[in-house]
């Protein structure tokens, strides 16, 4: 029987516990599994047969949360981390080696270009900046060392709508897979899989858990890109791994074969590992994540539209308006739904913005998005201090903006605290 999204975030992935009748998910709080003999033993580690072994490769609690999102975003399976970082990571070193590239767009979270710009050539890998979103200039950077190429489906914080369809007919017109950072829309209002994206991730930390209390990354893989067409870009899913006694990941794991060597090679070796604990609070959110993305969307409407008729903003960044350059993409991609990450100016410059948020008092001034709360971050004092001024610039970050990842707080409330502060921002 197939279920709706609001459904799968409750159900998805658990069966009453056959043991204990445990109707809610248990915590297997748990380092090591018992095997029935030495010849078991040796059939899970030649990943011969399923089972768990050793908690740093996967564990029952963290099963859930896996199977539960792969469900929501249409994928074949996937694999939970740490962070949302270490799913970053993991997802392009499982596709990249020395002298390979990825193509990306400018517009990215700043944690994530640092890893681009400065991590990965430490490593031999190199990332190149198209100088937009746009599936044409992405494609100019395409060459034969090309492995992947990368975009958020909504930036942070930019705001922009990646054309997710068009960049994956580029992507998989080179031989190469789409990786898609879907954290701010959230499968609830987009499904990347849909339009052509090979592997997604996610910082589970923020609006999947939604309550700001607990960390944590997932890799999705959709199952659909062909590895054994591309040998030549990708002959660790076709050619014999010999940490695993020559295992071949397309002919033992098939459609699976990514999301496999993600969890045997990059998990188990370099372990960025999820806890139970962590997990467990993760799915209490996931259960609620429907009813917070609807009301995250109405109240972030209600406030952009509050911002726009005010004279004490200066621009405001809102893809729900019909002069947004993104809103045709809202349009097709969202359903027509704002996501709730807004960015704006406070008039008088820096000076005033910074005011302005020293003035907030409902309002919390944090980096995280994605909550329950009501949240403000200056990118360019901290998500974005990293990078360069030109840098900021073509990652749509501007010296006075102001983003808001509007919570759930009653819609008044929200408003008097932002016109407050914006009070205070205009005194002399």
């Amino acid at each position: 029987m197939k279920f709706k999204s609001e459904t799968v975030a409750i159900h998805g992935g658990y069966e009453t516990d056959p043991t204990t009748k445990a109707v809610a998910v248990p915590i297997y709080q748990t380092v090591s599994y018992a095997f029935d003999s030495a010849e078991h033993g040796a059939a899970l580690f030649n990943l011969e047969v399923e089972g768990n072994r050793y908690s740093r490769i996967s564990n029952p609690t963290c099963d859930v949360l896996e199977r539960r999102v792969a469900a929501l975003e249409g994928g074949i399976g996937a694999l939970s981390v740490a962070s949302g970082q270490a799913a970053l990571h993991y997802a392009i070193l499982n596709l990249t080696s020395v002298g390979k590239n990825i193509v990306s767009v400018p517009q990215l979270y700043g944690t994530t270009h640092t890893l681009f710009a400065h991590v990965l050539p430490q490593l031999g890998i190199s990332a190149r900046f198209a100088e937009s979103d746009q599936p044409a200039a992405m494609e100019k950077l395409i060459d034969r060392d090309t492995r992947a190429l990368f975009c958020e489906s909504v930036g942070n914080p930019a705001g922009n709508i990646c054309d997710l369809e068009a960049i994956a007919n580029v992507a998989h017109k080179h031989g190469i897979p789409l990786v898609v950072d879907n954290t701010v829309a959230t499968p609830i209002l987009l499904r990347p899989f849909e339009y052509g994206a090979d592997v997604v991730i996610h910082s589970l930390t923020k609006f999947m858990g939604g309550h700001g209390t607990t960390m944590g990354g997932i890799v999705v893989d959709s199952g659909m890109f062909p590895w054994k067409k591309h040998v030549d870009r990708f002959p660790m899913f076709t050619e014999p791994d010999a940490s695993y006694h020559g295992l071949v990941y397309t002919d033992h794991f098939g459609a699976a074969a990514y999301i496999a060597r993600c969890r045997t090679v990059c998990q188990r070796t370099m372990g960025s590992v999820l806890s139970p604990l962590s997990a467990f609070l993760l799915l209490q959110g996931i259960e609620t994540v429907a009813l917070r993305v609807e009301r995250h969307v109405e109240n972030a409407r209600r406030v952009a539209e509050f911002l726009r008729a005010d004279q004490r903003v200066q621009g405001i960044n809102y893809v729900g308006f019909e002069d947004n350059p993104y809103h045709q993409l809202a349009r097709k991609y969202l359903g027509g739904r704002a996501c709730s990450l807004i960015t704006f100016g406070v008039r008088g410059g820096y000076r005033s913005a910074a005011k302005f948020y020293d003035a907030l008092k409902l309002v919390k001034r944090l980096v995280n998005l994605g909550d329950a709360k009501t949240l403000a971050c200056h990118p360019a004092s901290t998500t974005h201090r990293q990078m360069s001024a030109e840098e900021q610039m073509k990652a749509g970050v501007t010296p006075e903006m102001i983003r808001l990842s509007v919570g759930i707080e009653h819609i008044d409330d929200i408003i008097a605290d932002l016109d407050q502060a914006l009070n205070r921002a205009g005194e002399s």
